[in-house]
């Protein structure tokens, strides 16, 4: 009987050690494929890629400063190779502690407050682990600025009207400041071209000859949401902007549409009853869809009753809607003298970027990156730079018609140094460039270049811009 008892119990036992085995295997059947990083001003963010869903945990070490990742339920399935220069990260090294649970350690130059959370897959990636480490503030310092993004070299500006000499800036009259946000960035590329442009890559380039072309004119400053290759979430980039003191805040993109064939730029403002059109619908939920967490970036009413605060949040949102109507509709303006229009008006859409209800916003599709002729004009440096001409006209004209309180801008309007401001002209039946000169006081000449015309002739419908007479004619 003891015989058979002991091998009874070592039956059960082989079978426990199976059944162990089993689980350990199906456990850890998540790997970790690969570590992507990318370096912000602020942290560094780490990127594994996951074959499927995992537990993990984080805590850090000092003497010397270290962050340990344990991930459960995985193993390692490639080297975690990165390049970590200009980060805080001196080495990354991993080893399996059981057969279930994988532990990394990054060793750090100095301490860090880490974050990190898991996302499911997405149209572009599976499974992922995202760890951010956040700069101490003591520690933080300028960050060079990314090797692995698009640039291009500067491009001598072209005014579109002609240089206009302007009286210095009294003390204390600020200027307006633009933020000029590129779309996407980091693990989010946003979309893709047929030869393998890359969204993230192409704003970003617009954004920075736009940020040189309107920090070049007189009381202006711009200023950018993301200077490299990185992620920032979307209401962090409206939070970016209000901390700026924006005064308008210009959103860079080059979607896709569902159809190659699509053409043409586009810009956009806040809708809060709905899209104007299908596009633009669509247009709003792919680039909503890109936020991979969200953040604060509203109005703070803490101090106000809920009625009071809707009411001020309702005011605040409307006459910044209005503005951002405006001021889109003269960048579109500008724009179609340089790209076909994909729309003739300004598209409305309820895109989270533009949702800042105090600063006024507009979203800039500058091209369909997925329609191969524009992917190949968006990738040039010379339609870069009519690109960002034409939007940073268009800012200019807006604010010499509403400049904000306290401004330079606002002290040439109310000193008499700008009579009057770029304003459009729609032609009527009947009308002539002769007539239309007279009628705003500038030669036909005038009106040729500031409308890039190679004749006289003109159609019904037609928009003009009419330049302004910036300085009054006693300076």
């Amino acid at each position: 009987m003891m015989g058979l008892g002991m091998r009874f119990r070592a039956m059960v036992a082989a079978v426990g050690l199976l059944f162990l085995a089993v689980t350990v295997d199906a456990v850890a059947q998540t790997k970790v494929n690969s570590v992507r990083l990318w370096r912000a001003p602020d942290n560094t963010r780490l990127v594994f890629d996951l074959s499927g869903p995992v537990q993990h945990s984080v805590f850090t070490l000092t003497a010397p400063d270290r962050l340990v990742i344990d991930i459960n339920g995985a193993s390692l399935g490639a080297p975690l190779n990165v390049n970590s220069s200009n980060t805080p990260i001196t080495a990354m090294r991993s080893a399996q502690r059981t057969p279930t649970d994988l532990r990394v350690v990054i060793d750090l130059k100095k301490a860090v407050t880490p974050k990190s959370f898991t996302l499911a897959p997405n149209a572009q990636y599976g499974n992922r682990l995202v760890v951010d480490l956040f700069d101490n503030a003591a520690d933080a310092a300028p960050i060079p600025t990314p090797t692995n993004v698009a640039t291009v070299a500067p491009v001598p500006v072209t005014p579109i009207d002609p240089p206009v000499k302007l009286p210095p800036a009294p003390a204390g009259k600020r200027d307006i400041i633009v933020v000029i946000d590129a779309g996407h960035g980091g693990e989010d590329p946003g979309a893709s071209g047929s030869r393998g442009q890359r969204e993230k890559d192409v704003v970003l380039a617009i954004a920075r000859e736009l940020q040189r072309q309107v920090s070049g004119m007189k009381g202006f400053r711009a200023e950018l949401t993301r200077t490299g290759d990185y992620f920032i979430p979307l209401r962090g980039r409206t939070e970016i902007a209000r901390k700026k003191g924006a005064d308008l805040f210009v959103s860079i993109h080059a979607d896709a549409a569902p159809s190659a064939a699509a053409f043409g730029a586009s810009v956009f403002a806040l809708s809060d009853r709905g899209a104007t059109s299908e596009t633009a619908r669509w247009l709003a939920d792919s680039e909503n869809r890109s936020d991979l967490i969200g953040g604060a970036g509203s109005v703070s009413l803490d101090d106000k009753d809920r009625m009071l605060a809707g009411v001020l949040l309702d005011l605040s949102m409307t006459a910044s809607l209005t503005s951002s109507l405006d001021v889109g509709q003269k960048v579109l303006s500008n724009i179609s003298r340089v790209t076909p229009l994909h729309k003739q008006r300004v598209e409305q859409a309820g895109f989270m970027v533009l949702k800042s209800p105090d600063i006024p916003s507009i979203l800039v599709e500058t091209g369909f990156i997925s329609n191969s002729n524009e992917a190949s004009k968006l990738s040039a440096a010379s339609h870069q730079q009519a690109l960002a001409r034409s939007i940073s006209a268009g800012v200019r004209q807006f604010f010499q018609q509403n400049p904000p309180p306290g401004t330079y801008i606002a002290w040439l309007r109310d000193s008499g140094k700008i009579v009057q401001g770029p304003r459009d002209h729609r032609v009527s039946p009947g009308e002539t460039l002769a007539m239309i000169a007279v009628r705003y006081q500038v030669s036909p000449a005038t009106l040729r270049s500031a409308n890039n015309l190679q004749s006289d002739e003109l159609k019904i419908g037609q928009t003009l811009t009419i330049p302004g007479t910036e300085l009054a004619a006693k300076e």
